[in-house]
């Protein structure tokens, strides 16, 4: 799939502008005064400045400190379950080089007060399969923490130590965060106590890896190991979500940084303090965003709903008549404007709710009854390349995959591309991958993919379902006007 970088530069030439047409006036002319700002007019309006918020809200923000004794680190224990890429840094806290030993291993990592008697709210992915946790107030004192409970599906985790009257954060509302809306961090990088980084927020609802679980809040806000659980603050400073995630291909801060909603956290800790751990619901179905180009290839009216990736074998979505290719439109009546509020609403109701779906298949609307069961345990698999190859006019070498292979994926069809290149590389696709559909057409062999390609008009758009490190997603790609099968 497509990922774009975009960055923004702004330059403030308006004053200087102004200055040089001043200077460029009429010889002999008498230069016109700039009227006097009074406290009724709108002047410039001042960056905002947050040491008002750092003096009474840096109180509430704790450094961290965990320890891992007698083993080595596994991969397993510190990646996040959302992170889309490899590339993403989605574990800030790593080892300090001058501290750690085979035997020791110390991370550093931040979190904020919610509760005056010791309640702590941090990243998961820090305190996750630890022996020690050491946490440091703002005035000095230090205290040994429990793990009350973490959710590494939301990377929220919970901690308390044996303290009361703390200073609490002002917990306030993520949902009214929109981009370009002024946000503050206050962490430890590195070990720095008490560092303030500020910015904008960059965009709101980012979904990682099509779960939509987690609308992570994107920021520039500069975030860098130990920075992970520190608080993000608006204006006002109430705390809107917690630093989870950097996007970087070094470990170090490069521009982006990802935040959990304060919402969402609050209403894992709320389940981590009742329970010590998280009741989910489950549908058995991955969703992913309709696009006008998915919209026009399933004949859809409009880019609405959420567009249905995997439909999960003995699930309550099977159960329902869920298909793959489903566009799911509204949920109880009430119609789904983004893909992201289908999962949304279905993690927060309790296993047994019945639901109401919406759906086109086909050209077609129809209703379904779906009723949601508790979230069981998955497994990863993984799999190798098979032979028999074959090459299409889009620019994919395509080979097909063994029984024992869709075995082991768990998968009834499938192709395995070999190479991209033109128009498929354009979208994304890449060797390695699994093209499981065209459309709503499965695929068992190569060619099944040649004979629904060919029924597709020249200049018509496409939408091949792809299988990639186990997640599932839509690519639309727009056939050329005119194409030459090869072999």
């Amino acid at each position: 799939m497509h990922r774009t970088a975009l960055t923004a530069r702004f330059a403030c030439a308006l004053v200087a502008g102004a200055c040089l047409l001043g200077a460029c006036a009429a010889p002999g002319s008498t230069p016109t005064p700039a009227p006097p700002v009074t406290a009724g007019s709108a002047g410039p309006t001042p960056p905002p400045g947050f040491s008002s918020l750092v003096a009474s809200r840096g109180a509430s923000v704790v450094d961290i400190a965990t320890l891992r004794v007698g083993r080595d680190e596994n991969p397993q224990d510190i990646e996040l379950e959302i992170a889309p890429e490899r590339d993403f840094a989605d574990r800030l806290a790593w080892p300090l080089p001058a501290s750690a030993r085979i035997s020791q291993i110390r991370d550093l990592a931040s979190g904020v007060i919610i509760r005056d008697d010791g309640l702590i709210l941090t990243s998961a992915h820090v305190v996750t399969n630890i022996d020690e946790v050491q946490v440091r107030l703002d005035d000095g004192r230090r205290f040994t923490a429990r793990v009350v409970g973490v959710d590494r599906r939301t990377d929220v985790g919970l901690l308390k130590i044996d303290a009361t009257a703390l200073p609490v954060a002002v917990i306030g509302d993520s949902s009214t965060l929109g981009p370009g809306d002024w946000v503050a961090a206050i962490s430890s990088p590195f070990g720095f106590h008490g560092s303030v980084t500020a910015g904008v927020v960059s965009a709101i609802d980012r979904v990682m890896g099509g779960a939509g679980e987690i609308p992570f809040i994107q920021t520039d806000v500069a975030i860098n190991p130990g920075s992970s659980g520190s608080p993000l603050f608006n204006s006002r400073g109430e705390v809107v979500g917690i630093n989870s995630m950097i996007y970087s291909g070094s470990g170090g801060y490069m521009g982006l940084s990802f935040a959990v909603p304060i919402n969402l956290s609050m209403r894992i800790a709320d389940e981590l303090q009742a329970h010590g751990t998280v009741r989910r619901s489950y549908l058995g179905a991955e969703f992913q965003e309709m696009t006008p180009a998915l919209a026009q290839s399933f004949g859809l009216p409009a880019a609405t709903g959420a567009l249905v990736v995997r439909v999960e074998a003995g699930s309550p979505a099977e159960a329902a008549g869920l298909a793959q290719g489903d566009a799911v439109l509204a949920l109880d009546r009430k119609p789904l404007a983004r893909f992201i509020d289908l999962p949304r609403q279905i993690t927060q109701r309790p296993p047994g709710s019945r639901l109401r779906l919406e759906v086109w298949r086909e050209g077609a609307a129809r209703i379904l009854q779906a009723t949601l069961a508790a979230q069981p345990a998955s497994a990863a698999t993984t799999f190798s390349a098979a032979p028999s190859e074959w090459k299409d006019g889009l620019g994919l070498s395509l080979a097909d995959i063994s029984p024992a292979q869709r075995l082991q994926l768990r998968m009834e069809s499938g192709l395995m591309v070999r190479e991209a290149e033109g128009l498929a590389r354009s979208e994304g696709i890449r060797a390695g991958d699994v093209v499981v559909a065209l459309n709503t057409t499965r695929l068992y062999r190569a060619d099944d993919f040649r004979r629904a390609l060919g029924r597709v008009p020249a200049g018509n758009t496409v939408a091949l379902l792809v299988m990639r490190d186990q997640r599932l997603a839509y690519v639309a790609i727009r056939l050329p006007a005119s194409r030459r099968d090869r072999s």
